[in-house]
């Protein structure tokens, strides 16, 4: 291109496209024609500016024409740099985006084996189970430092930069800003960019559905719509600060880096800044919000992807202005890290209070038992990350206390387990706690015994179930609970049977001191007939009401049960039918046959009343 000769020449390029004097100059844009016409317009604006750093302006009029023009030349390059923005302004294909990256598997810190929910009760085959999800959406029952190993959670992809703007336009705007910068013209720029791609990024946020909410009106969501707007949270940041933000911030650099102080850097937060610290608000808003422990799984998860990201947020905003960004969500992450310590802590208490009474009908498995067991199999998930937040064991009562509201432990037997173990074997203590408690409202100690043994029993079952809580818990306190669940068993049997048992021996039935059957008292063995009858009649009718609904453990006590009566029932019925039989009416006294009895057992522990067609009547 052959150069414009004098200042006269490149006046006379910007004035004919001065937009206040010209209507075709206001229509058209200089950026959107020929390249030859850009290139001449450049030039002239080139040229102008070195008249004013030079000295050798003849006089003031020659000044003042200059001056004029190089104002001309700005206000024209200024709409000609927001036009090619407007122009190029379109909000990145979130959509798109977000599967991209939701469909790249994370190393995850949890085990991924599982669902989102806990799995189905394998331990019974009667109920549904109050199981508590991730989401944390099941309530109460009855009451309704970055990690030195982030790279263990880090995204295989990290940041992925887009180019939001075709390359020749990019080329475009930094000709542009070049000359506005060397011209004194450096706010107008930056302020026209951070204008309009602000719009952009609120434009993305919108389509991330990333919501502008107070601090407060995010405290009062109810925690159903909280909940989905965390898991929303988390896609939409990833794709924030991986793509959008990132992607923003190589912009700024094509367009501004080396052509003032940090521009670059300032123009990038002048876009970014609003958005990020709405994003971040979020989270913090719910780090320092009411702690309660069906939000620990969220917690976590929030925690989980905010570690994610910390390296790529601090790669982001890496620059002095940035500073306070980075500041924000390392103290977010150190809020959220105690969030989760108390809400642990907050379960443990709730589980010691939990304050229902009324039993549960059958002494089957209480609903808490469900709901802790399934809260503390979510616990073994995550834990890689609780197992690196919690560092101190639990506060627990003392056997030399004389506080009778927490149950007495010494973790000397688990000398070596971790932290989160030990507070893991904490809650099932207080747990078991609790159901002793509960066992008192029961009426019959047999019933009691039965619904301690349901309870334990299933404790054991999910522990078993679960490799990773098997791990934590350890085989030494499995061995203890699996010895309390027995002994329940045995003091049901005992509480139960020994009265029925009783009926079956000799001592009262003979008028001599023989123990003969020759000297049986016939009225004395009628009465001890009648006696077994009634008193198995009632163990019959109650306990085929009550539940054991781990079928395995009903056969067994079943079979225990059969172990013990039916050669006692046997021996006797031996020994004493013909002095029935040889009497009047005995049906009225041996109501059974072995094979009666056998059948009226295997009755018991169903949940519901008996057919009395279901076992035969002795002829």
């Amino acid at each position: 291109m052959e150069p414009l000769g004098n200042d006269g020449a490149a006046e006379q390029i910007i004035l004919r496209w001065d937009a206040t004097a010209s209507e075709d100059a206001r229509v058209r844009m200089i950026f959107d024609g020929d390249r030859q016409e850009i290139n001449r317009y450049l030039q002239a604006v080139d040229q102008i500016q070195r008249s004013m750093d030079s000295t050798t302006l003849s006089d003031d009029d020659q000044s003042t024409n200059v001056n004029n023009a190089i104002q001309i030349a700005m206000a024209r390059l200024e709409d000609e740099f927001r036009n090619i923005l407007i122009t190029n302004s379109t909000p990145i294909e979130t959509e798109s985006v977000t599967d991209s990256i939701s469909s790249t598997r994370l190393t995850t810190r949890t085990n991924s084996s599982r669902s989102e929910s806990p799995e189905n009760d394998d331990c019974t085959n009667r109920g549904e189970d109050d199981a508590v999800s991730r989401d944390g959406s099941s309530s109460f029952p009855e009451r309704t430092e970055r990690s030195a190993t982030f790279s263990s959670c880090r995204s295989m992809t990290s940041i992925r930069e887009q180019d939001l703007i075709p390359s020749e336009s990019v080329a475009d705007l930094r000709c542009i800003a070049e000359r506005m910068f060397t011209a004194g013209y450096s706010r107008e720029c930056v302020q026209v960019y951070g204008s309009v791609r602000k719009s952009v990024v609120d434009g993305s946020f919108k389509k991330l559905g990333v919501e502008k909410l107070s601090i407060g009106d995010i405290q009062r969501l109810e925690w159903e719509a909280l909940n989905t707007k965390i898991g929303r949270w988390i896609r939409a940041a990833k794709v924030c600060i991986r793509v959008l933000f990132a992607s923003e911030k190589k912009l700024c650099k094509q367009i501004f880096e080396d052509l003032g102080t940090a521009a670059d850097d300032a123009c990038f937060m002048e876009t970014v800044k609003g958005p990020a610290i709405q994003l971040f608000n979020f989270v913090e808003a719910i780090s320092i919000s009411r702690r309660s422990p069906e939000k620990l799984f969220k917690i976590l998860d929030l925690h989980d992807s905010l570690l994610d990201l910390l390296p790529d947020i601090d790669d982001v905003f890496d620059s002095k202005p940035a500073e306070s960004i980075r500041t924000q969500a390392t103290e977010i992450l150190s809020r959220l890290a105690e969030a989760a310590r108390g809400m642990l802590s907050e379960f443990e208490g709730a589980v010691l209070r939990e304050p229902s009474r009324v039993p549960v009908p059958g002494g089957t498995i209480h609903p808490l038992t469900r709901y802790v067991m399934n809260y503390i199999s979510l616990i073994s998930d995550y834990k890689l990350t609780l197992g690196e937040l919690i560092v101190s064991k639990p506060t627990t009562g003392s056997r030399y206390s004389d506080d009778s509201t927490t149950p007495d432990m010494d973790f000397t037997d688990h000398e070596g387990q971790p932290p989160l173990a030990l507070h893991l074997i904490w809650i099932i203590a207080i747990l078991q706690f609790n159901l002793e408690g509960k066992s008192k409202h029961y009426k019959d100690n047999s019933l009691a015994h039965l619904f301690i043994m349901n309870n334990v029993h299933y404790i054991v079952q999910k522990i078993k179930g679960s490799s990773e809580l098997r791990e934590m818990i350890g085989d030494n306190y499995l061995r203890t609970l699996t010895r309390i669940f027995r002994q329940a068993a045995t003091n049901h049997q005992r509480a139960t049977w020994v009265g029925v048992l009783r009926c079956l021996r000799d001592e009262g039935l003979h008028s001599t001191k023989t123990f003969s059957t020759a000297g049986v008292s016939k009225s004395s063995l009628r009465e001890r007939f009648k006696s077994f009858n009634a008193i198995f009649d009632e163990v019959h009718r109650t306990q085929s009401l009550w539940l054991i609904p781990d079928e395995q453990l009903r056969e067994e006590l079943r079979i225990s049960i059969l172990e013990t009566l039916i050669p006692a029932y046997r021996s006797f019925l031996g020994r004493y039918r013909n002095h029935i039989e040889s009497g009047r009416h005995p049906e009225n006294y041996i109501k059974y046959s072995v094979e009666d009895l056998e059948t009226a057992v295997l009755d018991l522990f169903e949940g519901y009343a008996a057919s009395q067609h279901s076992r035969r009547r002795s002829q």
